[in-house]
């Protein structure tokens, strides 16, 4: 190695210093999104930055998804998929099949890999934490009810077997599960899922990893990544048509974890080597910080 190139690699180790004793002790939600964990490469990178982000001194909490993984099982099932607005119809089978895919498969190979770079990591379900109430919703187009079956939104959750878990310094990975009032298991959004958490405990950081370098004014230009988004100019945003689809549940998820007192809300691209280490140990950043009207930073200095 030249010693140019070691020089940089302790400038990096150096800049990262600060944060790192900043967010010593704290607690970080992490989401990562289904796509990203079908991309192998990426998702040992980012597992790498989980296993890096407990060895300093955070308390990382993995919350994830499955849906390719879960499509694929009911297809291997015979179970045909549907959506209704970008939520899957889950019926009893549907469930079954879907339970048995986050846990025994999903959940299971995120936690030996973070197991592999010898950190402790466990499995904790989301029925255990998050409590649901069923999904219910009219289509905007026709005013019909929808039925989406034991699909659920979160309305509290319960942060003592998060805590417990933090406290014996394991990582908890979270499956995208909730528990009615009535006992029922519910299918519920990972996003969700992982701000319901992030709100209740409440965390320093939440951050979403998904397939898309963060907000864009224009998605066909990644140079038009918006790297500081104050609460205040979403509305704005929306109307323009720069927050649309997908992006406006994540936003709004993001607005209240802030509102709940979670410091910083973060968007970055999980195909990205070391995407989430660069977002939160560097000066720059990586992705979107999204942040509340009356953060003091003018730039991304104060991570």
């Amino acid at each position: 190695m030249q010693l140019s190139e070691s020089i940089a690699k302790a400038s990096v180790l150096v800049e990262a210093l600060p944060y790192i004793a900043d967010f010593r002790g704290e607690i970080v939600v992490v989401k990562l999104g289904g796509s990203v964990q079908e991309d192998e490469a990426a998702l040992a990178s980012l597992l790498t930055d989980v296993a890096f982000m407990h060895v300093v001194g955070m308390q990382p909490i993995v919350v994830h998804g499955g849906g390719k993984a879960i499509t694929r099982a009911l297809a291997e099932a015979g179970v045909a998929s549907r959506f209704l607005c970008g939520f899957r119809v889950t019926d009893a089978q549907t469930l079954g099949i879907m339970e048995k895919t986050v846990k025994e498969q999903v959940n299971a190979r995120i936690v030996e890999m973070l197991r592999g770079h010898g950190v402790p990591a466990a499995p904790l379900h989301g029925d255990a934490v998050v409590f649901a109430t069923r999904k219910t919703g009219r289509n905007p187009e026709t005013g019909e009810t929808l039925d989406w079956g034991f699909v659920g939104e979160p309305v509290h959750c319960d942060t003592g077997p998060v805590r417990a878990m933090l406290q014996a310094g394991t990582i908890p990975v979270v499956t995208p599960l909730g528990r009615g009032a009535d006992g029922s298991v519910y299918n519920v959004n990972a996003d969700d899922a992982a701000a319901a958490i992030a709100r209740a405990l409440p965390s320093r950081k939440l951050v979403y990893v998904s397939d898309v370098p963060g907000l864009l004014r224009d998605p066909k230009d990644p140079g038009s990544l918006i790297e500081t988004l104050r609460a205040g100019e979403v509305p704005a945003l929306e109307r323009d048509g720069v927050i649309s689809g997908g992006m406006i549940p994540k936003i709004e998820s993001s607005l209240s974890a802030l509102r709940a007192g979670v410091r910083k809300v973060h968007l970055v691209d999980g195909r990205m080597p070391h995407s989430l280490l660069l977002e939160i140990f560097t000066t720059q950043g990586v992705g979107t910080q999204i942040v509340r009207d009356d953060f003091k930073e003018p730039t991304r200095n104060a991570k």
